[in-house]
Formats: C-alpha cells, structure tokens, sequence
C-alpha cells in the first residue's frame, strides 16, 4: 500500500515537472527576442523601431518583427537575422508597396484580422500619381505605405492619435506638401494646408466635431491619390453635395465651363480654402464671384443680381417675422405652432440658395414665392398675437381702473358713514 501511494506521488510530480518543462519551451518559443534585443539598444534607428512597435495595431493583434522581415524571432543572436531563414532588412522605397501588400494584398489571410477591410490598395496605389511616378521614373521621393503610416506605429484611423485619423490627414499629407524644399522639384504650391485650415470644412471638423466633414483624402481619395480632373471635379463635390451638383448638371455653366476647361466648382468656390457659402458670393458687388467674368450690362450679370434680390427679400422676410413671432412669445403669448411653421419659410430659402446653381431666376424664384407665403402668414400670426395681447393689456387696464373706482367709492362711503 505504501510502495503504491509513493508511485503515484512521483507520478504526479513527473508530470507536474514535465508539464512544466512544456509550457516553459512554449514561453521560451513565445518570445520575441527580436524586440528583446532591439528595444535595449541606444542607437534610435535600431532601438527606435522595436519600442514603438508596442503600440503598433499589428502588435495588438499578435504579429511580430519576423511577421513582416522574416529570421527567426526564437533565436537570439545575428543568427535570427540570417537571409536563408528569409530575413529582409529595411526594404527600399521601390520595394515598400510590395512589401506591406504580401499580407494586405492576401484576402484569405487577412480575413482573419478584419474580414471589412479592402485588399486593393496595392493595386489602387499603383495608378496614384505617387504610384505611376515611383514605378515610372524610379522618383523615390514620392508618398509611398510608410510615408503615412509610421512603419512600426501604425494605429487605426479610429484612433485619435493615427496619422491618418480624420483630424490628422491634412497634416500628414502636408508633411510632404506643404514642405517647400521637399516639393521644390514638382511644380505644386505647397500652400495647400494653409489654404485648407481656413476652409468651412476644416472649421466644421474641428470646430464643429463633425468628423465626416471632407479632408485631403476625401477628394483626392487614400491610396490612389491623384488631383481630380477638370471634367469630373463636380463629382467630387457632389458626393456630399449631390442636389446642387444635379442642379449645376442641368445648367448652363457646366456645359460652358467645360468648353473653357473650368474647373467646375472650384472655379466659383476654390478647391482647399473652401469658403462658407454667403449671400455675398451672388451677384456683381464686393466679394461676389459671378462679377469676375459677368457686367452688370450682360445676361449673367443681370440674373446674378436678379436672384440676389429675390433671396434677400426672402431673407428680409424671414427674419422680420421670426423677429415679430419672438416679441410674442417673450410676451407670454402662445406662438410656437407658428413658428414652427416659419421653419418652412427657412427650408425653401436653403433651397432657393441650392437652385442658384441652376442658374436660372425663374427656379430661383419658386422657391422664394412658396417662402414669402410661409413667412407672411406668419408674420400675420404674429402681428394677431401682438394685437391679441395690446386687447388684453387694455382690458386689463379698464378692469382694473374700475376696481380702483370701486374701492375708493367704498372708501368714500364707509367715512361717510363713520361720521
């Protein structure tokens, strides 16, 4: 009985042992003594690479140095770096492209991290004017992955602190294209960001927290960023503002503007600093646009002024409403039904704006009509509230002059009667 409990115990302790000698080798296979090694190192180049790789995304989901420059992680030495265990240093910038597409090219590998995310870049980056100038001319200067994508600190574009987060695009394009010395050899301004942070767009973003407001790779797209054509620049612009696109499509500007080779929008608007639309931009005085190719003696310049006029008479008539509607209801007279009936008053005057781009005053002109009627029965609204309120002040004032007559006529009597 005794020989069999000691069996058992070193049983146990054999396994205990060798489980242990197991998960030990596992540890031990586990470790990368690629960022063991490097992290330690002073030099930043090589150093560098290995400390910021700890909050890089593909460390987050599990991948390691030798994921991406092959050796052999396992080992620790220059024998892990060795070529024949397919080992590859720091790629050149000819060879970056292919370099990170051998997994983001992959779809079946990379199904297994984000089964959502796109596996053309390789290829869409190829038809870039980066793409086209590195393949073409060898021209090692352009953009290529790493350049918006720190190699060893790639986060999510979600991520706050990702180049290529919203708020950040503009500033790492800019890295490169608003670098005078860097862009000296291309021809391009280099004011682009400047430009740009004056924009409505940059202060809708920043200001307005509104993170779908467009940035650099919105209209220059991400990997095959190219500057758009002449021809389809109102594409562009009409993915987000699709119903005064449709409407420019219908008029004569975007067939004239094509002949000239005008830019369509941006002819009008510019294309970075991208100003709010303003009732100043229509018509032919200070800060309007349509006065830099139309007189007041030609067509243009006369349906620019008409439609002007038409959309400051509804803007006049909107705000002398809204204004008598706000007078009631500080008096305390109930008015909220009209109001909110002015807001139809509101909704046409921003589709008369967008009808502009018809360029034509008699479309203009329908939706200033359907306006007007909102705001002066509106204005009749409250025009009724504020007489309403004058017959109940006035009231109010005889009923109680009739009261004060009362008390002192009693007054009166009861001294009468006490003496």
């Amino acid at each position: 009985m005794q020989w069999t409990w000691n069996r058992g115990l070193i049983l146990v302790v054999v396994a205990v042992t060798w489980t242990g000698a197991v998960r030990a080798q596992e540890q031990e296979a586990e470790v990368d003594n690629c960022r063991v090694c490097h992290s330690v190192l002073d030099d930043e180049r090589l150093g560098g690479p290995a400390r910021a790789f700890t909050g890089d995304i593909h460390a987050a989901r599990g991948l390691g140095c030798a994921d991406c420059h092959g050796g052999d992680r396992t080992l620790a030495g220059f024998e892990g770096m060795d070529p024949a265990k397919g080992f590859v240093g720091r790629p050149g910038k000819l060879q970056v492209a292919t370099f990170c597409g051998r997994c983001h090219s992959d779809a079946a590998f990379m199904r297994q991290f984000n089964p959502s995310l796109r596996v053309d870049q390789v290829a869409e980056y190829s038809t870039s004017v980066h793409g086209r100038r590195l393949a073409e001319l060898g021209d090692t200067a352009v953009a290529v992955c790493t350049s918006c994508h720190p190699a060893h600190a790639i986060k999510p574009p979600s991520d706050a602190a990702s180049s290529v987060h919203p708020l950040n695009v503009a500033e790492t394009c800019g890295a490169c294209h608003a670098d005078a010395e860097h862009m000296a050899g291309y021809q391009i301004p280099t004011n682009q960001l400047e430009r740009y942070r004056r924009s409505v767009h940059w202060a809708m973003m920043t200001d307005g927290g509104d993170l779908s407001a467009p940035t650099c790779n919105d209209c220059h797209g991400n990997h095959g960023a190219a500057p758009p054509g002449f021809s389809w620049v109102g594409n562009v612009c009409g993915q987000c503002h699709s119903v005064i696109a449709d409407h420019f499509a219908q008029s004569r500007h975007a067939k004239t503007f094509a002949l000239l080779g005008n830019p369509g929008c941006a002819t009008c608007h510019g294309n970075h600093e991208i100003l709010r639309a303003r009732p100043e931009l229509l018509g032919l005085g200070e800060g309007a646009v349509c006065g830099q190719c139309h007189v007041a003696q030609d067509a243009g310049g006369t349906t620019a002024t008409t439609m002007r006029g038409r959309l400051d008479s509804l803007r006049a008539a909107y705000g002398g409403a809204d204004s008598l509607l706000l007078r009631a209801e500080h008096a305390g007279m109930e008015v909220s039904q009209a109001r909110f009936e002015l807001q139809g008053a509101l909704n046409a005057l921003v589709q008369a704006r967008a009808a502009v781009h018809t360029f034509n005053p008699a479309r203009v002109a329908a939706y200033v009509d359907e306006g007007l009627d909102v705001t002066a029965a509106a204005h009749q609204k409250g025009v009724e509230a504020l007489g309403d309120l004058r017959f109940r002040r006035t009231g109010l004032g005889v009923s109680v002059t009739i009261i004060l007559a009362l008390i002192v006529g009693l007054v009166i009597k009861i001294r009468q009667a006490e003496r």
